[in-house]
């Protein structure tokens, strides 16, 4: 029942943060994902794959996602990427040993933190013309710049900008409607203490133990999220379920 509401909350959120990270179970390679609301953490663990995220969803997540650029996260129209992930990559073209490369990166980059710096400014004082109109040279140029190397013999900018060209439209959603969020922090900011988990344990040991360990987690970052003590409030989960009484719902 308790996973069955965090499921509950989870579809019926209007924005999902989605992240994952690889996870060890008995030798085999699995991944922890991450699904983040305001109140709401649900962490699961099982295949990188598209069918994970859809069993996890029920088919009935009709709100926004926020992702990554994996290619799972395509499936869905109602998407936002994350800039900051965006950034980190043209950065490291930018840094470059080829001039050439770094060139390009360090242009895009420059677009990027400009579009980047109007959304935020766009909060506070929407320009009558808005953004797509203001900036459209800039974004032509960005265009130009994903069209004239999404056949590079460099490999690594090459795939840079075919991400950028494959989700376009998801990437730049934001500058027409500034009030989007840009970054998937988050999702990415809840996996942080697992993954320090999974240094110190090396994960988990069969199926019933990942199943175990994504459940408490999610109790934990949910009642974290909502202002709660976990500690507390598995004690009288605990206490109910030694007694065979109902279990206490989760905090609000």
């Amino acid at each position: 029942p308790l996973e069955e509401a965090l499921v509950t909350d989870i579809v019926q959120a209007a924005q999902l943060h989605v992240d994952e990270t690889s996870w060890p179970e008995s030798g085999a390679l699995l991944w922890l994902w991450a699904l983040v609301t305001t109140h709401t953490v649900l962490f699961l663990i099982g295949p990188r794959s598209r069918a994970m995220l859809e069993n996890a969803l029920q088919d009935g997540f009709f709100g926004l996602l926020i992702s990554d650029g994996y290619g799972v996260y395509r499936a869905w129209e109602n998407r936002l990427r994350c800039w900051p992930h965006l950034m980190r990559k043209l950065r490291g073209l930018a840094e470059s040993s080829d001039a050439r490369v770094s060139g390009v990166g360090q242009e895009m980059e420059g677009i990027m933190k400009t579009l980047m710096a109007a959304i935020y400014a766009a909060r506070l004082d929407l320009p009558a013309e808005g953004l797509p109109a203001r900036y459209a040279n800039e974004i032509e140029r960005l265009r130009h710049l994903c069209e004239a190397h999404r056949m590079d013999d460099h490999s690594v900018l090459r795939r840079v900008v075919r991400e950028f060209l494959y989700d376009w439209d998801v990437i730049l959603r934001p500058v027409a409607e500034p009030h989007l969020p840009l970054s998937n922090n988050a999702a990415e900011q809840a996996l942080r203490h697992w993954v320090i988990s999974r240094t110190i344990s090396h994960g988990t040991r069969s199926e019933e133990g990942s199943r175990a360990f994504a459940f408490l987690a999610s109790l934990i970052e949910t009642c974290r999220r909502r202002g709660a003590s976990a500690w507390q409030y598995l004690g009288t989960v605990i206490a109910a379920a030694r007694k065979a009484l109902q279990l206490p719902t989760i905090p609000t």
